[in-house]
């Protein structure tokens, strides 16, 4: 019977997050609720409680966010309305739905725990604090506040209400103060060191006038890049078109008539000229064909021992947006490694300009001598077929 109620209750909350709950809540989900859930079965048995009282902790595991599908501030309230519609239907005692009720209600900030229920859930729901997944669970709760107020916080100042929290928030169970107390501790020391940092470098930033010389420098120098490459792929578009122009009237004006004895003498000249025009042509467009030829599955380890850059493309289109919203994060945060990645953009981008102008001057080289056998080969056909009349 219990397992029974307890399995609608899953039912019942998964089904209303699917469908009521914002997307904008990166935090408080279905996974959160799991994860107190999960804290609060372990807390449970370990201080030895009962079926039923264990029964009314999951419940209240289940419950306690529900509010959140309606409203942001208040939100244990509303979640206890929820909690109780459903325990009512599934024919729990009016004792039962005020102790959940007191249950959801203690997971407010700041309301300290009377009861070991209490202190259980309350343990449980600030378990994450002592996570090893600490920091990827506080940044998704950084996104929700972000998108939901529509103001951005930054990591500094995001890390240092963390470091507020952590230093306020304390465990209730035995439990918990022996397993979870020296995690959390860990986490506050990975949190201080963190805005040290940051701290540092915003100190190094602001007390060097370096920085936008070297950006002025990168800009000015992958402008150049972009001018130059542009200046590169007109010429090869004016060969192409110049080429083509050619083909088409050799085609349609002297092959028809290469089938005429009198004109035997057009067959060498034409072909060379046919010859060197489809040369240009392929060259031309190899010179500005696309090539993206990465076959490496970009990381984040690559990322931060500076064996790869994101800014170009032809390395992340591989990467998920998570991983690549983090490496930029990345960039941004580590001066050092952003300005090694546009070190390798430069350095990449200017292999590519010596090969397209490599190429463009091998073309050039192709069209002109083609032009120029092209119109001996036609004098001298002339001149053979007029000194063989005479």
């Amino acid at each position: 019977m219990e397992d029974t109620r307890l399995k609608q209750s899953e039912d019942y909350v998964t089904n209303l997050f699917e469908t009521q709950l914002s997307p904008k809540n990166y935090y408080h989900n279905i996974a959160h609720t799991r994860n107190v859930l999960e804290t609060v079965t372990k807390l449970a048995k370990k201080e030895k409680c009962t079926e039923h009282d264990t029964l009314l902790l999951q419940l209240a595991a289940w419950f306690h966010d529900t509010g959140y599908v309606n409203v942001e501030a208040g939100h244990e309230e509303a979640s206890v309305v929820i909690a109780q519609q459903f325990m009512k239907d599934a024919g729990f005692s009016q004792s039962d739905l005020s102790i959940v009720e007191q249950l959801i209600l203690v997971t407010k900030i700041g309301v300290e725990p009377k009861t070991l229920l209490e202190k259980i859930i309350k343990d449980a729901d600030c378990a994450h604090v002592a996570s090893d997944d600490f920091f990827e669970i506080s940044e998704r709760l950084r996104q929700e506040i972000k998108y939901k107020n529509e103001q951005d916080i930054s990591k500094l100042e995001w890390l240092k209400k963390n470091k507020d929290f952590i230093a306020n928030h304390k465990f209730y169970t035995p439990f918990a103060i022996a397993k979870l107390q020296p995690k959390k501790e860990m986490n506050a020391f990975k949190l201080q060191k963190e805005i040290h940092k940051i701290e540092a470098k915003k100190a190094k930033q602001s007390s060097t006038k370096v920085g936008r010389g070297v950006e002025t420098m990168y800009r000015v120098t992958l402008r150049n890049h972009m001018t130059l490459s542009n200046i590169a792929d007109s010429k090869a578009n004016i060969l192409l078109s110049v080429n083509a122009i050619i083909l088409s009237v050799a085609l349609s004006n002297l092959v028809p008539k290469l089938d005429n004895a009198s004109n035997a003498f057009l067959v060498y000249p034409t072909l060379i000229l046919l010859l060197f025009s489809v040369s240009a042509i392929v060259l031309s467009v190899i010179s500005t064909r696309p090539n993206v030829s990465s076959n490496v599955n970009v990381t984040r380890e690559m990322i931060k021992s500076n064996k790869t850059n994101i800014l170009f493309f032809g390395n992340f289109y591989k990467m998920t947006l998570e991983d690549f919203e983090w490496g930029i994060d990345y960039l941004v945060e580590n001066e050092d490694t952003l300005y090694n990645s546009l070190t390798k953009d430069l350095y990449y981008l200017g292999l590519v300009l010596e090969r397209k102008y490599r190429l463009l001057r091998l073309t050039y080289t192709v069209f002109m001598v083609g032009i120029v056998l092209s119109a001996l080969a036609f004098i001298l056909s002339y001149y053979f077929l007029v000194s063989v009349k005479l």
